[in-house]
Formats: structure tokens, sequence, C-alpha cells
């Protein structure tokens, strides 16, 4: 059986997180680069078929290390994303859960 437009949608999304968490995952920041990383980011997977919308926090707080910089991981940043295939809006995040970076569908509408 062929996925459904909705499923497709939800694919994209993660499609879409796995480019962005290992593209990016490991790129030095500190907290006066944090800005420039996130529009870089948000850019770079807004290219990407799809993709509507891409909003990156990196919270500058946590990059403040005795070297002024650190290694972009999943624990620095929150991320959004818009995805619109065949008339499915889907919402994704990740976020900090329990330890880990969590990529979630947050809502799909027809």
């Amino acid at each position: 059986m062929d996925p459904s437009a909705r499923e497709e949608a939800c694919f994209e999304a993660g499609i879409k997180f796995g480019a962005l968490y290992h593209q990016f995952a490991g790129t030095p920041v500190s907290p006066e680069s944090a800005t420039s990383l996130e529009h870089a980011i948000e850019e770079a997977i807004t290219n990407q078929p799809h993709c509507e919308s891409v909003a990156v926090d990196i919270d500058p707080e946590k990059l403040d290390t005795e070297h002024g910089y650190t290694e972009l991981g999943g624990e620095h940043m929150t991320v959004e994303m818009g995805i619109e295939y065949e008339g499915r809006e889907v919402t994704a995040r990740m976020a900090m859960e329990n330890g880990y970076p969590l990529m979630a569908i947050e809502s799909v509408t027809e």
C-alpha cells in the first residue's frame, strides 16, 4: 500500500530534522555567533522541498564555556518547522526531553 499524503508529510519532517541535526551537530558555536548560526541553519533547511518554515533558537547561556565556544548539540537548541505536502501541513519540533533532543510531530492539518 502506498503511503498517504499525511504520512508523506510527516516523513518529510523527519528528513528535514535528520539533515538539520546531522549536518550542524558539532559546529563550533559561541554566544556571539549563535544568532548567525541560527539563521544559517534556517536558510539551509528551508531550501529543501516542502519546507515552509524553520525557526532555530540556540540558547546562548548553554554555550558559555571556559574556552568561549562549544560544539553545537541538541541540548543547545530548540527547533520548530513547518512542512507542506499535498495540502497537508505538519508542525514538528525538536526540544530536550528527559535529557534527549526529541524530534516529534506537533500537529498535522488536512
